[in-house]
């Protein structure tokens, strides 16, 4: 059996659903499909449920009347038999009556989360009864029946393997089943999800919870870019890349791909292919657990971090300094993704700005607490990069323009991070391409 999984962009718009349904349908391997929201539609009801908690009750009933609006002419061009468009009606109708009912109710977390799943609970419904109008046989798996996070918003495998197992074994006869990317039950049985970019760990997690063959990932581009292509004009898409370099490129910034799907499909060596659905002929990327290759694979940048500098002279010497510095961070549950230390002090950053202002006040017993706004993190990404002297030369010539805020080498041989200003990003990125692939 093979999973593999749609972006919003990818069922967009009806044309593109139809495609979908022919690359679904061009072999008769058992498949799984897993459907985000139209593009769109998942920005539209945070809007909703942003001007819901606000109180703004006649906004929201707009932003719903409008997103409503979009729905029905989609279902126009969707399907065409008057038994389709009847039971599209009937689902359009369903959704947003919730979504009207909704404007009465006090507003809450547990609300907002409802008010998010909409968006997929819509389209693979939709899909459904288009495939049902091609007489394309499918069932409809509905991710709140399987998918499950514990208390601490992580996946409960063996958990989503036996339900999802279960589900599908009660179908022997059907080959194609369709079901939710994203959303899912928490600990308490509410209706949650498994954040932005979840779809693509929901195919991850289900390839892992039936051992599937294959992992696809459906996007707009031709496979993950050696290179950010709305940055650098000249990129190419990389045709084979380790479970580890997927990773590092995911975590650090790379689009395509959700930093958490990896680990699941590398957990249970479940190669995981790129793809692109305006381009079903390109080869894209494959993920597998063995690189091809030494040498810079790709760079990618992440926006939006923060640098915090401790100073202090008590670190001369001062044994467990560090692990007090990280019980902070523990603490607030907030990853650490850089870090350099010297005799009196120490740098890190953060991508997570939630809980700034507590874990400031709690560092500030150990020394000065200094803050870097606006900064990116620009990584090298290839088997073996750091232990080679000719990248490593090549990396820093390129960058003589460039003031370095950190650097972090060594702590994996397949990556090299160096933070920047976030206005140095895109230059950042335009030089290594040049320095490293030779492109301008």
């Amino acid at each position: 059996m093979k999973v593999l999984k749609f972006g919003g962009t990818s069922v967009g718009k009806p044309e593109r659903m139809h495609s979908v349904a022919q690359l679904i349908t061009a072999d008769d391997d058992q498949k799984i499909v897993v459907l985000s929201a139209l593009s769109g539609t998942t920005n539209s009801l945070v809007e909703i449920s942003q001007s819901l908690s606000e109180g703004k009750k006649d906004q929201a009933k707009k932003q719903i009347d409008k997103l409503e609006g979009h729905y029905r002419s989609f279902c126009e061009e969707l399907v065409k038999t008057e038994a389709g468009r009847a039971n599209a009606k009937a689902i359009v109708d369903e959704h947003f009556e919730f979504l009207n009912i909704i404007l009465k109710i006090s507003f809450n977390e547990a609300l907002n989360k409802d008010i998010l799943a909409q968006g997929e609970l819509l389209s693979t419904r939709l899909f459904c009864v288009f495939l049902q109008e091609a007489g394309i046989k499918a069932g409809l798996l509905p991710a709140l029946d399987f998918m499950s996070i514990d208390e601490f918003e992580e996946p409960e495998i063996p958990k989503i393997k036996s339900k999802l197992t279960s589900l599908i074994d009660r179908n022997k006869d059907i080959k194609l089943f369709i079901t939710q990317g994203y959303i899912c039950r928490n600990a308490r049985g509410e209706v949650d999800n498994l954040k932005r970019g979840g779809s693509d760990y929901s195919a991850s997690l289900i390839g892992a919870a039936i051992q599937a063959d294959e992992v696809q990932i459906w996007t707009d581009i031709d496979g993950m870019h050696n290179n950010d292509p709305r940055v650098v004009k000249k990129t190419f898409p990389i045709e084979q890349l380790s479970f580890d370099e997927a990773a590092e490129l995911a975590y650090f910034g790379a689009k395509i791909l959700h930093p958490a799907s990896i680990w699941p499909a590398q957990h249970f060596n479940i190669p995981v292919k790129l793809l692109n659905t305006m381009q079903p002929e390109a080869k894209g990327t494959i993920i597998t657990e063995l690189p091809n290759g030494n040498g810079v694979k790709a760079i990618a940048a992440k926006d939006g971090i923060i640098a915090i500098k401790i100073k202090s002279s008590r670190m001369l010497l001062a044994y467990g300094f560090l692990r007090k510095i990280f019980e902070v961070f523990e603490k607030f549950r907030t990853p650490i993704d850089m870090i350099t230390t010297s005799e009196v002090a120490v740098s890190l950053t953060i991508d997570n700005p939630h809980h700034l202002d507590q874990i400031v006040k709690e560092l500030q017993p150990f020394g000065t607490v200094e803050l870097d706004y606006q900064q990116a993190i620009v990584s090298i990404v290839g088997n073996e990069v750091a232990a080679t002297p000719s990248i490593i030369t090549k990396l820093f010539s390129s960058l003589e323009e460039v003031p370095l805020r950190m650097i972090s080498y060594g702590g994996s041989r397949h990556n090299i991070s160096i933070l920047v200003n976030a206005q140095l990003k895109d230059r950042t990125l335009q030089l290594l391409n040049k320095g490293l692939f030779g492109l301008e």
